[in-house]
């Protein structure tokens, strides 16, 4: 009897913990890297298995901010045991507080290899003088 009482505590805990540890895996880092041109900033996020539709890109609060909401493939006659692959991708790359960028005219590349490209242009000072007048 208490065998069977500690199995059944065990399966309940090892249950509770997989399904906790499950729902962390669902949310993951985007990891990224930042790269500066004369007259750009490149945002690269590794995004596996992210189809153009899945993916959102803003810029907000001096930082590029993707969420990419990716979907899983279901396989017949199997049912997910452990949903390791996480589901929501949220990535974010500061970009220096001090420099003049034009968000508007950034652009988005999604490659097939599951690359996301984000290009954000910076301003010239020429331009910046040109709209205060």
């Amino acid at each position: 009897m208490i065998q069977d009482l500690g199995e059944s505590v065990g399966s309940s805990l090892f249950e509770t913990v997989g399904r906790m540890f499950g729902r962390a895996q669902e949310q993951r880092p985007l990891p990224a890297d930042l790269y500066e041109s004369d007259d750009a900033f490149l945002a690269v996020f590794d995004a596996p298995g992210a189809h153009p539709a899945d993916v959102q890109v803003k810029y907000e609060d001096d930082a590029i901010v993707v969420r990419v909401d990716r979907f899983r493939d279901f396989y017949d006659g199997f049912e997910m045991q452990f949903p390791g692959r996480g589901l929501t991708l949220d990535g974010r790359v500061a970009v220096p507080t001090d420099a003049e960028v034009d968000p508007d005219e950034a652009s988005a590349t999604l490659t097939d290899a599951g690359t996301l490209r984000v290009q954000l242009p910076k301003t010239s000072p020429e331009s910046a003088t040109a709209d205060e007048s």
